[in-house]
């Protein structure tokens, strides 16, 4: 699943290709969209709000859309070869002189009155790349409720928006603190926004995302994706887990010797 790092790279491609012209082509292809023809319309803005994207356009409406786990735009000069799947893939074509947007496998997409955003994103907390952004907010939404497990509230996004299980993992680790901690047992909780922020900052114009100090593709990130493989601060197996199978974003990754189990945590 995109991370709101991959999707705010993702606006500013959207936005640079199609802000500022009007839409020469537009095909929604959901049921409820079949008719409606943006065509003639201008593109005002293309924005990230956490993992979701608004695709702003003259005279007050929104495309509202959100990759989830394997949704995409492409963006292709007039005659370049469309490659981002199949047809039948293809849920959204909006079309400009200079490029089109081609949107594929999307599990959501919604066009509403851009007054009525709040409808689609309302419940977000604050959004980690945004100008909403309020580390005092996000710190008191993931405070709210202190037996929650650190992972669990970190995924959540009425908490801070942006997190995926990349950077759960990932912020985990570097706050030495098992994902099944809970958040009121955690020291320092102040941490959590903060670095949260500075590592979604750092990643949010570079084609592959680092949590470590070494750019080298082989020592990008700490956990995420490295079980049975030593930890790079103790040499410990990285574990791996699917404690919640009801969850889109499943395995956790975690060092049992830098970030031990709380007492009670499910055994693998």
């Amino acid at each position: 699943m995109p991370e709101g790092d991959t999707v705010w790279r993702l606006a500013q491609r959207l936005h640079e290709a199609l802000a500022g012209h009007p839409l020469t082509r537009c095909d929604l292809r959901v049921p409820r969209l079949a008719t409606v023809d943006l065509t003639g319309r201008r593109v005002l803005e293309v924005v990230p709000r956490g993992k979701h994207l608004l695709t702003r356009f003259e005279g007050g409406l929104t495309l509202h859309s959100h990759l989830r786990m394997d949704g995409a735009w492409k963006i292709y000069a007039p005659a370049e070869r469309w490659r981002g799947g199949p047809a039948h893939q293809i849920r959204a074509i909006l079309g400009t002189a200079g490029h089109t947007a081609v949107g594929y496998r999307l599990p959501v997409l919604d066009l509403l009155r851009t007054a009525e955003e709040s409808q689609v994103v309302g419940h977000l907390g604050p959004d980690l790349l945004g100008p909403d952004w309020d580390p005092a907010e996000a710190l008191r939404r993931l405070s709210s409720d202190p037996a929650r497990p650190l992972g669990e509230a970190l995924l959540d996004q009425r908490n801070l928006a942006g997190i995926g299980n990349v950077y759960k993992c990932e912020l985990c680790f570097v706050l030495r603190a098992s994902p099944w901690l809970p958040v009121g047992r955690l020291p320092r909780p102040e941490r959590v926004p903060a670095l949260a922020k500075k590592l979604l900052e750092a990643n949010k114009r570079r084609p592959a995302r680092v949590t470590t100090p070494s750019a080298r593709p082989d020592r990008r990130l700490w956990v995420y994706g490295r079980a049975g493989r030593p930890c790079r601060r103790c040499g410990t197996a990285v574990r791996s887990a699917d404690r919640d199978p009801t969850a889109e974003e499943r395995v956790t990754y975690w060092c049992p010797t830098c970030q031990p189990d709380p007492p009670g945590a499910a055994a693998d």
